[in-house]
């Protein structure tokens, strides 16, 4: 029998990934929660799957967290600065432990990409080749819901404001990435495979026009230059290393960095991406 783990599985992505691991058939026994803390996985415990206390911030909880572990579904970590050395602590682990494939989380277009979070991914995918464990990377692009968890902000202001231009985001619910993560887990492959995934590209306008469609309140996208928008987000009450970075997010996105196209993305999930009108919808209940 092959054992799957899952890192960060009371988080969004993670536990959603356990969740379809259990509704494809895999024997709960045979899946393992990695969490920080397991009181927080009480559920799925109580569902018979073995939920083990390892942390990216302490190397010495990791070997027994995944011993016995075939697969490992590696959820890049959410602490800006801290990622390289948190995964390379899993990944360690993973190599010494045996486990035979890692499936990792990363951003689209990772080794060329100019998006501020771009290159703790890049170093990370760089530490897994060194590795030698065959990996299958999924450069995700955007979660649809880093938009719809503003809609009321949207609405309330009448317009979407940012410097991304033209440019194109392929947003997907993070729902279908955590779906994808657990069919590439339970894929079999050979060496490692790299996949851009994300949903058709979409811009701040065609969100903008999402929102108006489905609220039936007008809100327009008001694009500035990227100096603009920091001054603007300043004026907001951000201070200016974090007007700065969403700037900076922008900007790639109107170089065309978070354009995946919809196709890997639909592969592994064996339909088409949730379209971002019904992304808004479910936001709005």
């Amino acid at each position: 029998m092959t054992t799957y783990a899952v890192t960060g599985a009371t988080g969004g992505l993670g536990r959603r990934a356990v969740q379809e691991l259990l509704d494809r058939g895999v024997p709960a026994s045979d899946v393992v929660a990695v969490v920080r803390r397991p009181d927080a996985a009480a559920d799925l415990a109580a569902r018979g799957v073995q939920v083990r206390h390892g942390d990216y911030s302490r190397p010495d909880t990791l070997p027994a967290a995944l011993a016995g572990v075939d697969r490992l579904l590696l959820v890049s970590g959410s602490e800006a600065g801290q990622r390289v050395p948190q995964h390379t602590a899993v990944i360690d682990a993973a190599a010494a432990g045996g486990v035979q494939r890692i499936v990792y989380t990363s951003i689209a277009h990772a080794d060329t990409s100019t998006n501020p979070l771009a290159p703790e991914h890049r170093e990370t995918e760089e530490v897994l080749r060194r590795s030698g464990v065959p990996a299958t990377v999924l450069r995700n692009s955007w979660y649809a819901e880093g938009y719809t968890s503003r809609i009321d902000e949207y609405l309330a202001t009448g317009e979407i404001v940012g410097a991304a231009g033209d440019g194109r985001v392929s947003v997907a619910p993070r729902d279908d990435f955590a779906v994808a993560a657990a069919a590439a887990l339970l894929a079999d492959e050979e060496g490692t495979v790299v996949r851009e995934l994300g949903g058709p590209g979409v811009t701040l306008a065609d969100l903008a026009a999402a929102v108006t469609e489905v609220t039936g309140t007008t809100v327009r996208y008001r694009d500035l230059p990227a100096g603009e928008l920091v001054a603007t987000l300043q004026g907001g009450g951000l201070d200016a290393g974090t007007a700065g970075f969403v700037a900076g997010i922008d900007t790639s996105i109107a170089r065309g960095d978070l354009d995946t196209g919809d196709a890997d993305l639909a592969a592994l999930l064996g339909r088409p991406v949730t379209p971002l009108a019904d992304a808004v919808r479910a936001a709005r209940g």
